[in-house]
């Protein structure tokens, strides 16, 4: 058996389906069996491809796998509920009202898709559970999605099936639906096969019916329909039948919720990117951001501790929030920006973070952020997961004035052991570090805060490799400015140094 589990992290699942113009409000419920496989695909390419740990063929033989049964569903409580607003359109002063509809489900409330039958080799299990661990989203970009494999499945609500009448009772059964499924892949070579038996309709379609099965799911929305395509070549049509009840509003139970969610991460868009060595002027802009924000959702008198720093109790030692940077794929330009509270964030500061969607500054440069993920502290796994050696991303600026028995080296045991840390037992210093295509120098890095009489006892920085006696969890920032990108550490271990 298989079967995977998903929260919406934001409470909405956006998914227009197959044919249907996005003013009608339909919503396709439960995420259908070929936008699932297709998410994979797009998670393999963006995330998991470039590590080069698993081949194609193997994420070939998992969607074959997939695509030989029909799922069975878990629904959790949901309601139909939409957004409208007008776009504007290119004559000056013309508005088009467009619907955004979706379907609206609890944040902690999981999805449970399985196959009672099916068993994947290890290498198949092993590459999904790569797919699910970093999958952003499932359906629009908008529907954030957490993803794992679970071994137990709750009573199945909603299944293939045609039948809506009970036979003894005449009772309703449920609500009859259509749902979208890859076609089993030697179905899909069959179909293939008669379509282009005809030498000019070969011609017109091939674009559209290749011949790998990967190809096939892969095949761009935009191409099925100026080819005229009513439906995926790939995919074929299934009647389920889901609770009547599936989308119909019910009261709320309002039941404290745990601080869980500790670490947001967020795309950072704009043309140029900004450089790693910016990272500190970054890190206040996104900052500065949240600030306003808050002042704009909850009131400028109102602005959660976490987030502004202000007014901490003595005992918080950096337990607010950090905003920091990060290049994500080493290219040297700035492209991801995690917020991390490690005491977990409230209600009040997810709503702030959730609704970040731009960070600017006074020159008139301005950058757009995406919210890629939000949970526990994995999202940004090459910062955060565990590790005994961590090496510096940005410099690292002691925070308090060296003395002759109190070098760098004691500050940062210092730091560490205030923060409840394992202290390091290695330390190396070093002269440089890579920086996309350059080796740079700390000298390279914006060291300096943009607010004025700050007390600073090291303006030069330094970079260094740390050694723990045992593992620690990320993300590890020390020293001065370490809240805003300065004093960044990561695992090392990957790059097999």
């Amino acid at each position: 058996m298989l079967a995977l589990s998903l929260t919406f992290p934001a409470g909405r699942y956006h998914a227009t389906p197959w044919g249907r113009h996005v003013n009608e409000g339909a919503v396709a419920w439960p995420p259908e069996p070929w936008r699932l496989l297709r998410a994979l695909i797009a998670t393999w390419h963006h995330k998991i491809k470039i590590q080069g740990k698993y081949d194609e063929a193997v994420l070939q033989s998992l969607l074959e796998s997939l695509a030989q049964d029909l799922p069975r569903y878990t629904l959790p409580a949901a309601s139909h509920s939409h957004t409208r607003h007008y776009m504007p359109q290119f004559a000056a002063g013309k508005t088009t009202l467009v619907f955004d509809a979706f379907t609206a489900v609890g944040r902690d409330d999981p999805l449970v898709i399985s196959w009672p039958t099916l068993n994947l080799p290890d290498d198949q299990a092993a590459l999904l559970d790569e797919l699910l661990a970093v999958i952003g989203y499932l359906g629009r970009a908008e529907s954030w999605v957490d993803a794992r494999r679970v071994t137990e499945v709750p009573e199945v609500n909603c299944a293939p099936g045609i039948q809506v009448l009970d036979s003894s009772t005449g009772e309703l059964r449920g609500e009859a639906i259509t749902l979208y499924a890859p076609l089993p892949p030697a179905e899909y070579q069959t179909l293939r096969d008669r379509f282009l038996a005809d030498k000019k309709e070969k011609k017109k379609l091939a674009k559209t019916l290749p011949d790998n099965f990967l190809d096939a799911l892969s095949v761009d929305t935009a191409d099925l329909r100026k080819q005229g395509w009513n439906q995926p070549p790939a995919a074929r049509k299934v009647g389920y039948l889901r609770p009547i009840d599936a989308l119909r509003p019910k009261r709320p139970v309002h039941k404290a919720k745990p601080q869980s969610a500790t670490t947001a991460c967020f795309i950072l868009i704009g043309k140029p990117l900004p450089r790693v060595e910016q990272s500190l002027r970054i890190g206040e802009l996104l900052r500065m951001a949240a600030m306003s924000k808050a002042g704009h959702l909850l009131g400028k008198n109102a602005i959660p501790t976490n987030i502004s720093g202000h007014s901490l109790p003595t005992e918080n030692r950096h337990r607010h929030a950090f905003y920091l940077p990060w290049d994500a794929n080493d290219d040297g330009r700035i492209d991801r920006l995690v917020l991390h509270i490690p005491d977990g964030m409230t209600e009040d500061e997810r709503r702030v973070i959730e609704k970040l969607n731009r960070i600017w500054n006074r020159r008139g440069s301005e950058w757009r952020l995406v919210l890629e993920n939000m949970g526990a502290a994995t999202i940004a796994e090459r910062l955060t997961k565990r590790s005994t050696h961590w090496q510096s991303l940005t410099p690292y600026l002691h925070p308090w004035h060296a003395k002759k028995h109190f070098n760098v080296e004691d500050q940062i045991r210092r730091e560490c052991r205030q923060r409840g840390l394992v202290e390091p037992i290695a330390f190396e210093q070093l002269d440089k570090i890579q920086v996309g295509s350059q080796r740079r120098r700390s000298l390279h890095f914006h060291r300096f805060r943009n607010k004025h009489g700050l007390l600073q006892p090291d303006r030069h920085g330094s970079f260094w490799r740390l050694t723990f006696a045992e593992p620690i969890a990320g993300p590890l920032a020390l020293g001065f400015g370490c809240h805003f990108g300065l004093g960044l550490f990561s695992p090392y271990f990957d790059k097999g140094a």
